[in-house]
């Protein structure tokens, strides 16, 4: 259905109001500026102004124009308010480990009475300006946010801010953006990265290609563990060992670059570190197509001992993510901050949490002659 010319430039309003480009108490755009903007009649503009105003979001001044409502000061004694209610948004929602992670969080939340509503930005960062929008405009407690493609900056940081604005307390997992510097609940991915490589070197492998997605944080710093390993026990990198690719490229461009390396003569490898055990499954397709057997031919370590380390004909090797406890922690994390911002708790400040990554040891590795 197409979108009514008032709807428009209500739409539009709004989104300036939660992106922050309208502050409280300022002043909006004339109705003859937004006539001009969109092409439409004053009784358009009056109609969407009319509708913000009784919606909450504006009110008007007779002879000195319409200004942004301070929500931040009503939004609490609403009675849509005390509905609690608890955004959790991850990249995805029904893939890999993310129902383990949501499992975990949701299960803590419900003990407390709260309601979960789930969003999934497909690792978009105008799904999560839209996702954001949404939880702004209706009565949230708090949230827990997977942070999207977390390694590019984010366009939508100023719709974070006036969730602080608001007193919407969240945390970020897995990822983080750095600048707003928020509470986390994370794994050690550099050291995991590490773990990965150094398991293979201490095998005896030389010959290691790492494949990682840089759009998103861990994976940045996974590669920055693979090389510190490398540096630690002295081994020279060669730079086309190191694959990387966007999310937009997952399922295609490991798979081929790999296949590339495996038909170039200049060195053979011995060893893949990967990204996630995801990958993993993508890459030992590869591996078969090759005649390549895991570990006879090469050995692999995946991240995260998701269920897939254990359903392929390859048991894997890889590095423990704590999933459903990391959603747990999510869940007490946030509700700590709701707390706190009722004037149940004060004291110190609520801490992010670190995990420890291991390796998971199965049967994709095994050693290779010292060279």
């Amino acid at each position: 259905m197409a979108e009514t010319k008032y709807s428009m430039v209500k739409g539009w309003i709004r989104s300036k109001i939660l992106d922050g480009t309208f502050a409280p108490n300022q002043k909006i755009s004339s109705e003859s500026d937004l006539m001009k903007q969109f092409d439409v009649s004053r009784h358009t503009v009056r109609i969407a102004i009319g509708e913000l105003v009784s919606e909450g979001w504006l009110y008007t001044e007779q002879g000195a124009g319409t200004f942004v409502a301070d929500r931040s000061a009503i939004l609490p004694d609403t009675p849509a308010y005390q509905q609690k209610k608890i955004a959790i948004i991850t990249t995805y929602i029904s893939d890999y480990i993310f129902p383990s992670i949501i499992r975990g969080a949701e299960a803590e939340i419900s003990k407390e009475g709260y309601q979960v509503s789930l969003f999934s930005t497909n690792n978009d960062h105008e799904h999560e300006k839209r996702i954001l929008e949404t939880i702004l405009s209706q009565p949230f407690n708090g949230a827990i946010i997977e942070a999207t493609k977390s390694a590019s900056a984010n366009p939508n940081i100023s719709n974070y801010l006036n969730l602080e604005a608001l007193g919407i307390p969240y945390v970020m997992i897995n990822a983080y953006y750095d600048e707003l510097d928020p509470v986390s609940v994370v794994v050690d991915d550099e050291k995991g990265g590490f773990l990965q490589t150094e398991h293979l070197i201490k095998l005896g492998h030389r010959h290691i290609a790492g494949f990682f997605k840089t759009d998103d944080m861990q994976g940045v710093k996974r590669m920055k563990g693979f090389i510190k390993a490398h540096r630690v026990y002295g081994i020279p990198i060669n730079p086309k060992n190191i694959v990387t690719y966007h999310t937009d490229k997952k399922s295609s461009r490991p798979a081929e670059v790999l296949k590339m390396m495996l038909e170039s003569s200049h060195e053979k490898l011995t060893g893949l570190v990967c990204y996630n055990d995801e990958l993993v499954m993508k890459l030992l397709d590869v591996l078969r197509q090759k005649g390549m057997n895991v570990p006879e031919d090469i050995s692999v370590v995946g991240f995260d001992n998701s269920f897939l380390a254990e359903v392929s004909e390859v048991k894997l090797t890889t590095i423990e993510h704590p999933k459903s406890e990391l959603g747990k922690i999510a869940a007490k994390t946030v509700l700590e901050m709701i707390g706190r911002g009722k004037g149940c708790k004060q004291g110190t400040p609520v801490e992010s949490v670190v995990f420890e990554p291991k390796v998971v040891l199965r049967n994709s590795t095994k050693g290779v002659a010292g060279e």
